[in-house]
């Protein structure tokens, strides 16, 4: 039994820590990115609590080995693969279509998956890779859910999101680099920019249809998301720290999943949307420069968002009418 207090829930907090006395049985969560790290961690911790679980993977086989796991660790067996490519408007599509052709509904959905800090590199759709997986690829995804996330109401989004969106807005008129200097940091941040604006608009348009949507900071850990690092950007990521006047603390993946699993699941969220999170607890704007926390405001601001939201549907040649 954990001892941990909801109103105490912070930095140290854990998915266990989170789901304590909540019952998931009867939900159906969908997680992105589910074959290691957060993806994994947080597939596994609403799987302990009930939940039936789909997980998505590039890699079929090791998306397997992790159900499997999950299997047997929290003797739930209603945890399945999907194959998927965000990268890959194609691949996307045919996921949404095997999904909705299976399931009815969804109550839980979690964009997780994403890459970070890579080299240029462009989608098979020729998107720069970093907006093109991390947003592209949730926006249409998600659109693509929509009716069963309607139907599985009152539902959640959850957006993963990193506190590295302070690094850039959204730049419209350069998303993809083909003007400016690429720099993979000013990529990320601006890819996970867009993962708040996302959430934002998302729940403006369906928050009276029962479906709420957030977006998450879940701290800094060491997984498979940081591959492209080098040791001169975890220098520059302490240095950073410091100008903040903080130093660079580590979560460990149940620590670093346990926001986004609060915000699936925290009866206290019940009914709110369009909010940033951090440390299992909703963060405020904070435009300060080096604030150790909080949200850009640029990363809210309603009118960016139904900005992007338009030019991602022109990006990805979909338009919701929801």
């Amino acid at each position: 039994m954990s001892d941990v207090s909801r109103e105490d829930f912070g930095f140290e907090t854990t998915t266990d820590d989170v789901l304590e006395g909540l019952d998931l049985g009867g939900q159906l969560a969908l997680v992105t990115g589910g074959t290691s790290g957060l993806g994994a961690e947080t597939a596994r911790a609403l799987a302990s609590k009930g939940a039936s679980v789909v997980i998505t993977a590039r890699n079929v086989p090791k998306g397997e080995e992790v159900a499997e796991g999950i299997r047997k660790t929290t003797g739930n067996a209603n945890v399945e693969v999907e194959e998927l490519e965000l990268g890959s408007i194609a691949s996307i599509r045919a996921f949404a279509e095997r999904f909705n052709a299976k399931h009815d509904r969804l109550n839980i959905l979690v964009n997780n998956a994403g890459v970070m800090a890579c080299p240029f590199e462009k989608t098979s759709d020729g998107f720069e890779m970093q907006f093109g997986t991390n947003h592209l690829g949730h926006f249409l995804m998600t659109g693509l859910l929509v009716p069963a996330l309607i139907k599985g109401a009152p539902a959640r989004v959850v957006s993963v999101s990193s506190l590295g969106h302070e690094r850039s807005p959204v730049v419209f008129d350069d998303i993809h680099f083909e003007k400016r200097e690429y720099d993979k940091w000013a990529s990320y941040g601006q890819a996970k920019t867009a993962n708040v604006l996302f959430a934002v608009e998302l729940d403006r348009r369906l928050k009276d249809r029962g479906v709420r949507a957030n977006a998450i900071h879940p701290g800094v850990i060491m997984t498979e998301l940081a591959r492209h690092m080098v040791p001169d950007d975890l220098t520059m990521m302490r240095e950073r720290a410091a100008a903040r006047g903080t130093e660079l603390k580590m979560k460990s993946v149940e620590q670093g999943a346990a926001t986004s699993v609060y915000a699936a699941t925290a009866p206290e969220l019940e009914g709110r949307g369009g909010l940033y999170l951090e440390d299992v607890h909703v963060a405020e704007v904070d435009d300060r420069e080096n604030a150790p926390g909080g949200v850009r405001s640029f990363a809210v601001d309603s009118e960016a968002a139904r900005k992007l939201w338009t030019v991602s549907e022109e990006m990805v040649g979909q338009t919701f009418d929801f």
